[in-house]
């Protein structure tokens, strides 16, 4: 078992000891959730600054299902709906009438995912671009050229990311750096 699957089956453990036929507080869940985000963050080395340690705490403005898009192959083609170029693992596509574009988003769980170059992604997410298939609680991670560029995040496509609304930004998502 890895370190930070170890680390959440111990922080569930502690958190909810044994099944009963009560039902568990809302408040008790979300902050098991952020208990085991925290014990992931640090299970993968990741250190949380304050900003991002609040919005780890923070209740989810949006619950919204992942999918994974990439330039080339019939993905991502040129500017996004801003007008910017998409950058790698920066910039997300939302339904507007959902997320506000122009929206920073921190993603709970794409924190600690290890990128290509082997650094650790922060958690920071640009609400720049639309898409003809992205319609209600659904979000589209650019991950970058070719179908490579997916493997960072394959893990969470598919599934419904705990997102916290963590600003606005005004321009093109800033390049990592």
């Amino acid at each position: 078992m890895s370190t930070a699957a170890a680390v959440l089956a111990l922080v569930w453990a502690m958190t909810f000891p044994a099944p009963t036929s009560d039902p568990v507080p809302y408040d008790q869940l979300i902050a098991a959730e952020a208990a085991a985000a925290a014990a992931a963050s640090t299970a993968t080395g990741t250190t949380l600054s304050a900003e991002q340690a609040e919005h780890m705490a923070a209740d989810a403005d949006w619950r919204l299902s992942a999918r994974l898009y990439h330039a080339g192959g019939g993905g991502a083609t040129g500017n996004d709906s801003l007008g910017c170029r998409p950058i790698a693992m920066r910039t997300v596509a939302i339904d507007p009438r959902v997320v506000p574009r122009r929206t920073r988003l921190f993603i709970k769980e794409t924190v600690g995912m290890e990128m290509p170059d082997g650094t650790l992604h922060d958690g920071y997410w640009y609400a720049s671009d639309t898409g003809g298939a992205i319609k209600g609680n659904k979000i589209d991670l650019y991950t970058g050229h070719g179908r490579g560029s997916m493997r960072p995040a394959m893990p969470l496509n598919m599934s419904t990311l705990t997102v916290v609304e963590a600003g606005r930004f005004d321009g093109c998502p800033p390049a990592w750096g």
